[in-house]
């Protein structure tokens, strides 16, 4: 995401506020793959109007701490083991050939660069699906990471894309549910 990206958004929110009644204390960003690396990305340069992100498989280019955040924006994530496009364990990714960062660090450093309590607590097991949150982080935040075991480059409990191409779509969990739940809890403070 570049800064004219950015500044897109930002204007692109600014105009909605204006023309429609919209909560301004709710907006979310959310995305899959440079979707979710990109909406990570707002929330770390537009943390003044986004109230949390979400994340799915997202390709993370760059580091939590170029981010200066306002607020300590709440972050959920959701990667699969198996995903060769955006590899859980870092590294090239298959499709973009780029380097990307070993997925439960870079969530580790966002989590840190929130101030976050170190400490993380294990998800209860559903299947092939587990993960970890962050939790006692500034203003009440918390990060959370899904990880699904076998998992490929998909959405959770969404509308499976081809294996081939992506791999497994777990249906243990429904990203999107768990997404919202975790999104209704958080809002700016006007």
């Amino acid at each position: 995401g570049s800064l004219v990206d950015i500044q897109f958004i930002s204007d692109l929110i600014e105009q909605l506020k204006r023309e429609y009644n919209l909560d301004s204390t709710r907006i979310y960003a959310n995305g899959l793959s440079n979707g979710g690396g990109m909406s990570a990305w707002l929330g770390c340069k537009l943390s003044d109007q986004i109230a949390a992100v979400g994340s799915v498989s997202g390709a993370y280019l760059f580091l939590p701490e170029e981010c200066n955040f306002s607020h300590p924006v709440p972050l959920i994530a959701f990667h699969g083991t198996a995903d060769e496009i955006v590899p859980y364990k870092g590294g090239t990714s298959s499709m973009i050939g780029m380097s990307l960062p070993v997925v439960a660090s870079w969530i580790g450093s966002w989590a840190n660069r929130i101030g976050c309590n170190p400490t993380i607590s294990e998800l209860p097991a559903m299947g092939e699906v587990g993960g970890f949150r962050y939790q006692g982080c500034d203003a009440n935040a918390e990060v959370i990471l899904y990880t699904i075991e076998g998992g490929g480059h998909s959405w959770p409990g969404g509308v499976p894309l081809p294996e081939w191409i992506v791999g497994p779509t777990t249906r243990q969990i429904d990203a999107t549910e768990l997404m919202w739940q975790f999104f209704s809890q958080y809002s700016l403070s006007e």
